[in-house]
C-alpha cells in the first residue's frame, strides 16, 4: 500500500500538525484578527474563539475526566465549532449528535455514547433535559442560555488542568448506520482526523490563508465535519454559515461574503441552488472551488453547475469509517461520472460481491474496500461489527463500483440496493442517470419492489420536474429512458412528483422511497402516498 501522504492543498506549505488542537492552536496563533466564524449577524476572531474555546474547556473539564465523552447537540453554528474544541482541550472525546433527532431516537444513542456532559441550544435544551435526568448524565450546558460564547471570550484567563492533547487520543464519535443500518459510533483519534484533513486538502485544494468558505452540510455528518469544522480551521479561513439550507439565502450569502469554497455536497443542495431564481443576477466572481460529496452527482447535473457559474465540481468520496476515499482535482483530473482516483495514501479495490476476496480486474464491478492511514480506530465498544466491517485490514464500503483501466473509480450503488430484475442486477444509479439527460428533470430516484408477475423485482422512478419547466409525462420519461437502456433497465412505473423524501444529510432517503412504492395500490399510486411524497 502505497502511504505517502498527499501534498497539502494547491502544493502550498503549511504546518503538519499532531493533532486537531494543535490545528487550531496555530490558527489562533498565526491569524489572531482574521474573522473565524459569521452566522446570523455574529462574528468571532480566531483570537476570540481561542478564548472561548479555553473557557468553555475549563468548565467541561470539571465534570468530564480525560477520555470520557462529551455529547454535542448543537446545529451548525458558531457555538457547535467551540463546543467542539473545546472538548478536545479538556481530553474529552465529542460525539457529535444530530440535533433535528427526537428524544426516541436520541435516547440509544447517548446511551451508548455515555455522556458525562451534553452541550446543547435552546432549541434542543427541552428535549436533553428530561434524557439526561434518565440517563444520569450530570451535566448539561445550554449554549445561549447558560452562558453565551460572547460571554466565554470576555472571561478572564485560567489555567487549564490539562496535559496537551496526544495524537492516540480520540478525537470524534460519529454516528453512522455502516453496512448495517444500526447507528454506531464511529471512533477517530486526532492522528487519523490530521490525516482526513490533509487528505481533503488534497482532493479539494485550498489555499493556506485567504479562504471564505460557506458549508451546507450538517457538521454532524462526516463531509460537513471535514467542509465546516476541520477543513477550515486548517486553512485558517472564514467561516460563512447559513441559518438553514434555503437557496436564495445561500446565493445572497456566497455573493456578499465574496465566498471562494462553496462547501456544497449532496446532488440536492446543487439543484437547489441552481434551481434559485437570484443565482443568475448573483456575483459569485470570487467563486473558486466547489467541493460534491455524501451521494452520487449526476453528471448532466454537474454540466448545468458548469454553464451557469464556469466552475467544475470537483466530486469526492467517502464515508463515515474513512473520508475521503478518493477525488477529482487537477492533480488527477476529472473524469464525467467518477468520483476521481484514490488519494495517495489510500489503497482502493474492487472485490466479488460471494467472497469478497477475490480482486476484480479494471471494469468489473463489485464491492469497493479501502485502506489508510486515516480509517477509523474502529466502532466504539461493538468489536463484532467492527471487525465485520474491517477484514483483512480493509474497510469493506457496502458500494458497488468498478475502478477503470487509468485508476478512476466509478461508484454505482449501494450493495444493499441493487435491484434483481428478471435475474438480472439492475444498478439504480445507472436509469437515474439516464433519467437525468431528460432536459426537464431536475431530480430522480429509482427503487426496487417486489414484482409478483416475475417473483423478481420491478423498477419504480419518481422524477421531479425541474422548476419553471413544462413537467415531462410519465410516458415521455419511459420513452426517453426506452432509448437509452436496455429493456429490463427501464423502469416499470415512473411517477411524477413534487419532492423526494430526503435525509437531514440532504441524501435521497431510499428507505423511505421504497417504503412508499411498496405500498402504492396495484393500480397505481394512492392520494395519500402521493401527498407524502410531495411534502
Amino acid at each position: 500500500m502505497n502511504t505517502a501522504l498527499p501534498v497539502h492543498g494547491a502544493g502550498e506549505p503549511r504546518p503538519d500538525s499532531a493533532t486537531l488542537c494543535a490545528m487550531f492552536d496555530h490558527a489562533v496563533a498565526t491569524a489572531p484578527d482574521t474573522v473565524a466564524l459569521r452566522h446570523g449577524g455574529a462574528s468571532l476572531t480566531y483570537r476570540e474563539e481561542g478564548r472561548a474555546v479555553r473557557a468553555l474547556a475549563r468548565r467541561l473539564a470539571a465534570v468530564a475526566a480525560p477520555g470520557e465523552v462529551v455529547a454535542l447537540l448543537l446545529p451548525n453554528s458558531i457555538e457547535f465549532r467551540v463546543a467542539f474544541f473545546a472538548a478536545l482541550k479538556a481530553l474529552a472525546a465529542p460525539a457529535l449528535l444530530n440535533p433535528l433527532y427526537p428524544g426516541p431516537q436520541l435516547e440509544p444513542l447517548l446511551r451508548d455514547a455515555a455522556p458525562r456532559a451534553v452541550v446543547c441550544a435552546p432549541a434542543t435544551r427541552d428535549v436533553v433535559l428530561p434524557l439526561a435526568a434518565s440517563l444520569g448524565i450530570p451535566e448539561v450546558v445550554c449554549l445561549g442560555r447558560d452562558t453565551t460564547v460572547a460571554e466565554l471570550a470576555a472571561e478572564p484567563e485560567a489555567p487549564l488542568d490539562r496535559r496537551d492533547a496526544a495524537p492516540s487520543d480520540v478525537a470524534a464519535l460519529l454516528f453512522s448506520g455502516g453496512t448495517t443500518g444500526v447507528p454506531k459510533a464511529v471512533e477517530h483519534t486526532h492522528e487519523r482526523l490530521v490525516v482526513a484533513t490533509r487528505c481533503m486538502e488534497y482532493c479539494w485544494p485550498t489555499r493556506p490563508s485567504g479562504e471564505i468558505w460557506l458549508p451546507v452540510a450538517p457538521f454532524t455528518h462526516i463531509y460537513g465535519f471535514l467542509q465546516g469544522v476541520l477543513g477550515p480551521v486548517s486553512a485558517r479561513a472564514a467561516v460563512v454559515i447559513p441559518d438553514r439550507f434555503q437557496p436564495e439565502h445561500v446565493v445572497d450569502l456566497m455573493s456578499e461574503h465574496r465566498v471562494t469554497v462553496f462547501g456544497g455536497g449532496p446532488p440536492a443542495i446543487y439543484a437547489g441552488v441552481l434551481a434559485a431564481p437570484n443565482l443568475a443576477g448573483a456575483d459569485l466572481s470570487a467563486l473558486r472551488v466547489c467541493p460534491a460529496g455524501g451521494a452520487p452527482m449526476p453528471v448532466e447535473l454537474m454540466e448545468r453547475w458548469r454553464r451557469a457559474t464556469g466552475l467544475a465540481v470537483h466530486e469526492g468520496y467517502g464515508m463515515t469509517e474513512i473520508a475521503p476515499i478518493s477525488g477529482t482535482n487537477g492533480l488527477t483530473g476529472v473524469r464525467p461520472g467518477s468520483v476521481g482516483k484514490p488519494v495517495p495514501c489510500n489503497e482502493v479495490q474492487v472485490v466479488d460481491l460471494d467472497t469478497g476476496a477475490r480482486v476484480l480486474p479494471p471494469g468489473e464491478r463489485g464491492e469497493v474496500r479501502v485502506r489508510g492511514p486515516h480509517m477509523m480506530a474502529g466502532y466504539r465498544g461493538r468489536p463484532e461489527e467492527t471487525a465485520q466491517a474491517v477484514r483483512d485490514g480493509y474497510v469493506y464500503t457496502g458500494d458497488i463500483g468498478h475502478l477503470d483501466a487509468d485508476g478512476f473509480l466509478f461508484i454505482t450503488d449501494r450493495k444493499k440496493d441493487v435491484v434483481l430484475v428478471k435475474g438480472f442486477n439492475v444498478f439504480p444509479r445507472e436509469v437515474e442517470e439516464a433519467i437525468h439527460t431528460h432536459p426537464e428533470v431536475a431530480a430522480v430516484g429509482v427503487v426496487g419492489v417486489p414484482d409478483e408477475r416475475t417473483g423478481g423485482e420491478r423498477l419504480v422512478a419518481y422524477v421531479v420536474p425541474r422548476a419553471g419547466g413544462e413537467a415531462p409525462t410519465e410516458a415521455a420519461i419511459a420513452a426517453h429512458v426506452s432509448e437509452r437502456l436496455v429493456g429490463y433497465k427501464c423502469p416499470g412505473a415512473v411517477r411524477i412528483v413534487g419532492a423526494l423524501p430526503m435525509t437531514g444529510a440532504q441524501k435521497l432517503d431510499r428507505v423511505a422511497l421504497r417504503r412508499m412504492a411498496r405500498e402504492e395500490p396495484a393500480g397505481g399510486r394512492g392520494a395519500a402516498e402521493a401527498g407524502a411524497l410531495k411534502r
